[in-house]
């Protein structure tokens, strides 16, 4: 029974993170009370050693031994921040064989440490409830009607009558009862509580995605509506003649729109539409095309292979980052010209931007620039690389990365 029971294994990954401390916090609690018990032991046999006068050897070893196994499970406890299942298996099938191995060593059924079997049935009920403490409650009994049995560590007197032995083994088990049933209802009622206070924090974030929303409604997207107007209005006020610049508009009259499509799925709570699979060129080379034409920066483009073959997550993300870059050199550094390059190499994409403009000295200018070169960074380290940035006044700059491809 004890070994179907200790052979269960939790998904301890799956435990929300407050759960996860107020495990640690009990682990640290049951280390700290173990040493306390091996600590009050060996004052007690320095109080009276005859308690130890048959097996002076084996109640040293016993007891010096529960003291270094108390004193090494509280550091991993308390240093390493180890609370796992299996640690508390671990732990209580230790703790049993030392209670039985002190109260052998001292005396027996008559030994004055009985009640220390108490401490590994409640500590496994506070772990896994009845099915946990009665189980080790089961097994003291065990050992301490073998040693009545036997008489092996009995004094020389008569040993405790059966009625005792009788009395303490139900003490034993009942106290795991009641014991294990108490810690399964704290444990439903902790897991009521953290399920109320996770329904409560969703609730607080729809309450203030629909705040935002309102917020966006009555300012950024009323906004955009009155730019496409006032485009709409000027495109419908050029001649025919002026073609260029009809296109234009209506390009950006398609972009505010679909800025706003975006702003509304987004405060939905829908997924925004990702790069579509193998457009990441394609879609560099129409961002090119237009600065080149519209803002006069030429930037070129190296790619090798020049059909790259990268995840779509991957895609999605460098793409995004390219973008941003992009938009940094046209907006501050005056650049003229700037050279991207992308190389595909033992399952890992290299990929640098260098522009020719005004650069920036690093210190001053990352720490106030806002989103933009941290959201950068943080792309990149969701898809397992680094962010490299150099510049310094008068030189360019260069923004760097290497990714992995191999998943």
């Amino acid at each position: 029974m004890i070994a179907d029971l200790f052979s269960r294994r939790t998904a301890d990954n799956e435990k929300s993170p407050l759960e996860t401390d107020w495990i640690l916090q009990r682990e640290r609690a049951v280390a700290w009370v173990r040493l306390a018990f091996a600590i009050l032991a060996i004052v007690a046999i320095q109080l009276n050693p005859s308690r130890v006068a048959r097996f002076p050897s084996l109640s040293v070893i016993s007891l010096g031994s529960f003291l270094i196994f108390s004193l090494i499970a509280l550091y991993i406890t308390w240093k390493h921040r180890l609370a796992s299942n299996r640690f508390g298996i671990t732990t209580t099938s230790l703790d049993v064989v030392w209670v039985a191995l002190i109260v052998y060593a001292t005396g027996g059924t008559r030994t004055p440490f009985f009640f220390y079997y108490t401490f590994p049935v409640i500590t496994a009920s506070l772990r896994w409830g009845v099915k946990g403490s009665l189980p080790v409650a089961f097994a003291g009994v065990c050992a301490y009607a073998i040693m009545r049995v036997t008489l092996a560590a009995e004094a020389l007197a008569n040993p405790l009558g059966i009625d005792t032995i009788v009395v303490r083994s139900v003490y034993l088990i009942a106290l795991g009862c009641i014991f294990g049933y108490v810690s399964e209802f704290e444990k439903k009622q902790n897991q009521r509580l953290l399920a109320l206070s996770k329904t409560a924090a969703q609730t607080a974030v729809l309450d203030e995605r629909r705040r935002i929303m309102f917020e966006l409604h009555d300012n950024i997207l009323q906004s955009l509506a009155t730019l496409i107007l006032r485009i709409e209005s000027c495109r419908g006020r050029l001649p025919e003649s002026e073609r260029e610049i009809v296109d234009e508009l209506k390009g950006a009259e398609a972009l505010s729109r679909s800025t706003m499509q975006d702003i509304r799925a987004f405060l939905a709570g829908k997924s925004l539409e990702t790069l579509p699979s193998g457009m990441l060129i394609e879609r560099l080379r129409d961002e090119l095309k237009f600065l080149r034409d519209g803002l006069g920066l030429v930037v070129v483009l190296e790619c090798n292979p020049e059909n790259l073959t990268l995840p779509q997550r991957t895609e999605h993300e460098v793409y995004y980052v390219l973008r941003e870059a992009l938009t940094n050199v046209t907006r501050h550094s005056h650049a003229t010209h700037a050279t991207i390059r992308l190389r595909q190499e033992d399952n890992r994409l290299f990929c640098s931007l260098i522009d020719d403009g005004v650069g920036f000295e690093q210190g001053q200018k990352l720490g106030k620039s806002g989103f933009g070169l941290s959201g950068m960074a943080d792309r990149i380290k969701q898809i397992g690389g680094v962010l490299l940035i150099e510049s310094s006044p008068g030189a360019g700059t260069k923004i760097s990365f290497v990714v992995s491809l191999a998943s």
